[in-house]
């Protein structure tokens, strides 16, 4: 009982001292009291308190609970509550959770989450935020719950501003929002923090999936988070994966993913306790946080031409991984911190591949330096906002990681990089186009390959002319054209290479995933990619127009439910191929329920009887596609 005691207080201290914004301990040491506590004392209320108690005397009441989210660490966990469910994700921003209530489509009141119960008034703060409109696109009674966030350009910025205004300088992009909305003066430094939307309360609500709402969201003029709907387990491994990425490189700051059943019917049905709702879970990344010494910094050129620094550190044993090298993200990160040679860091591997900078625990003595001029070229460098960059379009390693990028995407094996650097070298290839035009007498001129080797990497580079669209556009390099974003844009009916050269930003925006920056991003970077496309077409590259299989279950929706004589996954594919499309649920649009289970003892089957869909077999699905 003394060790519960001791958790309870521990809990409400850290909590507290997170949400003014001075955390003391990492997210994962918070996490270990928790779950600690939940092993000794299961119903303990210190693991039902949501958020902080308000400390200003702006206190106002949530007509709904804001709650909090059971979490886990462990992908077979999150596998178990998908069940047979479709799921849909979004990035667990690490900000402050917000709550915009409109009035006929008119801002009345901002208020944070607080205790779940009791909020903080912080409207006239959320006037000056991003992406808070005062009005929105329609005249709608709407509470809209999401995150207030720091970008990591807006809070360098934000740094030195609050500098010249003779305040303490923040140290943790993490931290800043709870220090901002907790300030009486200077709340115009507010307008250096976004705010994304992850929820939709109306009194008319017509939409029925989670995927619908979010749209609705961004109908209505507010910023969602971006939304990824997953009906298998492939599906959320490459998510997780992408997600990885993200926190090791994307702008803001993100500690897992939010899941959720995607149909609303079920978050009515499971309802919620009183600290969490059973229809959401947070996953996060199992991390490990230790502290290191700088040896040196180093600088690489990536393939738009921004100089990444890289901090080489004494070895250090993370997550059972070695670690001597941490990314410190840009220039910015590196004259915010004054990071330098023998500072004492403190770095966290959280799953990415390459650790991550997260504070100075011990300055050295002197000033930050940087390159003044490129590494890879000796050209001029350019302080681009948070960025270093090279403009030098020949510079030798960005032409080597567009070409290298190309080749891993669109799969061309038994090509290296190591192989890539002496055939740049030799002057054998200058662009991407340039790998079709290679010869046997090319080849033969390279260490170590002889007529065989020669012969294989020809055949590889031929047969990545046949890759579909979608893995071609990814390959290209585009800005924001990882492989999802340009399934995205070919499933939405741009499936021929001509459909994607007339592509406008207003087409994108209109794409699921698409805000205003990320299709304006994307548009610009294609158009600086045609010639590289028209050439590549010269070189035989041809996508013919993705059609849909004209058969009895073309466009028809099939949930799948119950044991099947053959893989899952097998049969989701031959239905797709012969044009109908897997749901995860059954729900009124619903065409067939395929199940062997002649019992009915389903919530799916029940449920499908209930509303009259057609109850199908294996067997007779195979017999309907003529198979």
């Amino acid at each position: 009982m003394n060790r519960v005691k001791e958790l309870e207080e521990l809990i409400k201290y850290h909590k507290a001292k997170y949400y003014q914004g001075h955390p003391e301990i990492s997210d994962i040491e918070y996490d270990k009291l928790e779950e600690e506590l939940k092993r000794k004392d299961p119903r303990n209320r210190v693991l039902q308190i949501v958020g902080s108690v308000p400390s200003g005397s702006n206190k106002v009441q949530h007509a709904t609970k804001m709650l909090s989210l059971n979490k886990t660490y462990k992908f077979e966990e999150l596998l178990s509550w998908k069940d047979e469910n479709e799921i849909v994700s979004t990035f667990k921003i690490d900000g402050v959770s917000c709550s915009l209530v409109y009035e006929k489509g008119s801002l009345v009141m901002a208020k944070t989450r607080g205790d779940g119960s009791v909020g903080e008034d912080i409207t006239e703060k959320a006037i000056w935020m991003k992406n808070i409109p005062s009005t929105l696109k329609a005249e709608v009674n709407a509470e809209i719950r999401g995150e207030i966030f720091c970008i990591e350009e807006d809070f360098f910025h934000l740094s030195d501003e609050m500098e010249s205004l003779g305040l303490e300088r923040p140290t943790s992009q993490r931290n800043i929002v709870a220090v901002l909305i907790g300030r009486k003066e200077n709340i115009e430094l507010c307008r250096y923090i976004q705010f994304k939307a992850f929820d939709l309360i109306e009194d008319k609500a017509s939409y029925k999936t989670e995927l619908e709402k979010i749209k609705t969201i961004k109908n209505l003029g507010i910023d969602p988070e971006e939304i990824y709907i997953h009906k298998n387990e492939k599906d959320i491994t490459k998510r997780l994966e992408e997600t990885q990425a993200f926190m090791s490189e994307g702008d803001y700051q993100i500690d897992g993913l939010v899941f959720s059943y995607n149909d609303l019917s079920l978050h009515e049905e499971l309802g919620s306790t009183a600290h969490h709702p059973r229809y959401k879970i947070a996953y996060k990344f199992q991390g490990e946080a230790k502290a290191t010494e700088i040896k040196k910094i180093t600088w690489q050129v990536s393939r738009n031409g921004i100089l990444t620094p890289i901090a080489e550190v004494k070895p250090v044993e993370l997550s059972g991984a070695k670690i001597s090298r941490v990314t410190l993200h840009n220039f910015g990160m590196v004259k915010q911190y004054n990071l330098k040679k023998a500072d004492k860091i403190e770095i966290i591997r959280s799953g990415e591949v390459i650790p991550k900078f997260m504070a100075v625990k011990e300055p050295a003595p002197g000033r930050y330096e940087i390159p003044s001029e490129c590494p890879s070229c000796s050209g001029n460098v350019r302080e681009d906002d948070i960025r270093l960059r090279c403009d030098n379009k020949s510079c030798p390693a960005q032409i080597k990681e567009i070409i290298l990028n190309f080749i891993q995407k669109i799969g061309i094996d038994d090509l290296s990089s190591k192989r890539l650097d002496e055939m740049l070298k030799n002057g054998l290839i200058k662009e991407i186009p340039d790998l079709y035009k290679l010869k046997m007498d090319d080849l033969l001129t390279l260490d170590k390959v002889k007529e065989k080797l020669a012969t294989k990497l020809l055949s590889s580079i031929e047969k990545s002319k046949q890759v579909d669209l979608i893995t071609f556009l990814s390959s290209l390099g585009i800005q924001g054209g990882a492989y999802n974003k340009c399934e995205k844009v070919v499933l939405a009916g741009y499936n021929t290479l001509e459909k994607i050269k007339s592509v406008t930003v207003e087409n994108l925006i209109d794409i699921e995933g698409f805000a205003e920056k990320t299709a304006t991003e994307f548009h610009n970077s294609l158009q600086s990619k045609m010639d590289t496309i028209k050439a590549l077409e010269k070189q035989g590259f041809d996508f013919k127009e993705t059609t849909i299989k004209d058969s009895p279950i073309s466009q028809k929706k099939i949930c799948i439910t119950g044991t099947l004589s053959r893989k899952r996954g097998d049969i989701e594919k031959d239905i797709r191929d012969n044009g109908g499309i897997v749901v995860g649920s059954v729900s009124k649009n619903t065409d067939y329920l395929l199940t062997n289970d002649t019992a009915g003892t389903s919530s799916k089957f029940k449920k499908a009887t209930t509303l009259g869909i057609s109850i199908i077999s294996e067997e007779s699905l195979y017999e309907l596609m003529g198979d």
